[in-house]
């Protein structure tokens, strides 16, 4: 069974084997309480959690992995991450308003990548991970045999066009060989590989995610959920971002509300290439 829980603006993902659970990443730091009641609302407890993957070590994907972990739950770490456990502490020491707890390497169980099978069979769980690199040097995915599979940030279908001869392409290619049904991401909704834009829903709430190989998304295109006033707004706010303004600034710019204008900074500054369209799906603007 997987469990999609929204508390935040990073998706995370509990994932029920037949002798565990598994949970893949976690919400930016200061997230922990909403984590607890999202996680009671499904009737299981924090401690019922057996292990934390982490899809890579950026802020948004691991900032609670700690407190997690203080009741319990052990996190996994491939050996292709463990130069990046502790990337992101630096990052929130400048956050003096948010509270965090770096990860204590007592918590943590080191592994071999390609040992992953076996270790997530102990979990009851078919599957392996990959490393996937791209949007980070230490990004991997939860590939599983029934078709399911968990990307974190790599960069959605869509915009494969624009990744041409990157580690990007490398990583989705090696993905796709293995054929995936659903795909998880760490800030859209879930979608299944090839068909058209991401703006028409099957029943589940799944959007069909565009071809790669061939097809590119045509610069400018909306989906139709989205008005124009808010991917011009975003585009404003990246330029601005680029011309090195602070977010106090950029909201007396724009006007814009100043969480909004942080989280588009969040995915700009931590997403490589990203595109307008791409911030829109990774806040799902749609929600606000």
């Amino acid at each position: 069974m997987i469990r999609e829980l929204k508390y935040s603006n990073t998706n995370t993902y509990l994932i029920e084997g037949d002798s565990g659970k598994l949970l893949f990443d976690t919400g930016w730091a200061g997230t922990f309480p909403e984590f607890c009641r999202v996680v009671g609302d499904a009737g299981i407890s924090v401690q019922d959690i057996d292990y934390i993957l982490i899809s890579h070590f950026h802020p948004d994907h691991m900032g609670i992995a700690q407190e997690i972990a203080s009741l319990g739950p052990v996190i996994l770490l491939p050996e292709v991450q463990k130069d990046y456990l502790h990337l992101p502490d630096a990052i929130f020491a400048k956050e003096k308003d948010t509270l965090f707890y770096p990860i204590e390497d007592d918590k943590v169980r080191s592994f071999k990548i390609s040992d992953s099978r076996a270790l997530l069979k102990e979990i009851g769980i078919d599957g392996e991970i990959i490393h996937t690199p791209g949007h980070s040097d230490d990004s991997i995915s939860l590939v599983l045999d029934d078709g399911n599979l968990f990307v974190g940030d790599l960069n959605p279908l869509y915009e494969l066009e624009l990744h041409k001869g990157t580690q990007i392409e490398e990583s989705w290619n090696r993905l796709l060989d293995l054929n995936p049904k659903v795909i998880y991401y760490g800030h859209a909704k879930k979608a299944i590989p090839g068909g058209a834009l991401p703006d028409r829903t099957v029943p589940d709430g799944t959007v069909p995610d565009r071809a790669v190989h061939n097809e590119a998304v045509p610069d400018g295109t909306v989906q139709e959920s989205v008005g124009k006033n808010e991917y011009a707004l975003v585009s404003r706010i990246m330029n601005l971002i680029d011309k090195g303004c602070d977010v106090k600034k950029i909201q007396k710019k724009t006007g814009a509300d100043i969480s909004f204008i942080q989280d588009v900074m969040r995915m700009y500054l931590t997403h490589q290439n990203v595109g307008v369209q791409g911030i829109l799906d990774r806040i799902e603007i749609k929600g606000r």
